[in-house]
């Protein structure tokens, strides 16, 4: 726990030490307001589902791109080799590397509760128990891509690569129960299942069942497990 702690906390400072983190910050603050104020102020729809239809949007180009080094810089840099020789096993790279990721989702998520105050401080009757499974509902998805974009990341030391893979395997999730028209009857209730969209939509409407927490979490985990996989080939080259 101490390795995955100290790794986090490297690689959480290592973000704020440049300017990546402030400009995915303010960006994805801007973008988020100026879809809320279009739809509270141009159609005067009062309420919380344009924000939320929209920030997974903005999710899957955002996230790749801040965990498309989380991997690949260090091994760009050689100091993957160096890590590898301390009592730090694989797994808690991994982890320390997506807790930072996840962090920093965390933190934009937070820039977007000044709109939820701005609901309540209109008088705008809100549904708290819709808003809550809203918000637990985005915090979900943006931990599946950052699991995806880490995953991307550790496939080369190359950042770009990581965030063209990390936006291709997203964009095949999201675009899943969109493209059931084209499924076979047969493999469409696996190929909607396999969608994030179709989970997130569940869960945003006030609907926590456990499929979609299953869900969530067996891709997190399946896509971490995938990352350590890859870290530990390294050893047989």
């Amino acid at each position: 726990m101490r390795n995955i702690k100290g790794i986090f906390i490297r690689e959480l400072k290592s973000y704020f030490n440049s300017p990546m983190a402030y400009i995915f910050l303010v960006i994805f603050a801007l973008i988020n307001g100026y879809f809320f104020t279009n739809t509270f102020f141009l159609i005067n729809q009062s309420d919380m589902r344009a924000l939320f239809s929209i920030i997974p949007l903005v999710y899957l180009f955002f996230i790749p791109a801040i965990a498309m080094g989380v991997i690949a810089k260090e091994k760009n840099q050689g100091t993957i080799e160096v890590i590898s020789t301390l009592p730090i096993k694989d797994h808690e790279f991994v982890l320390g590397k997506y807790f930072a990721v996840l962090s920093l989702i965390s933190i934009g998520l937070l820039f977007t509760l000044i709109h939820f105050f701005t609901l309540i401080g209109v008088g705008t009757n809100i549904d708290y128990g819709a808003a809550i499974c809203g918000y637990l509902g985005l915090l979900l998805v943006g931990g599946f891509y950052a699991a995806i974009g880490t995953f991307a990341s550790s496939i080369s030391e190359n950042q770009v690569v990581g965030f063209i893979v990390g936006i291709a395997i997203i964009i095949i999730f999201f675009l899943m129960d969109k493209l059931l028209i084209f499924v076979p009857v047969s493999l469409s209730g696996i190929i909607q299942y396999m969608s994030v969209d179709f989970h997130f939509s569940n869960i945003s409407r006030g609907v926590i069942d456990s499929r979609n927490l299953v869900y969530f979490g067996s891709m997190i985990a399946f896509f971490l497990m995938m990352t350590v996989r890859i870290l530990d080939m390294r050893k047989w080259r």
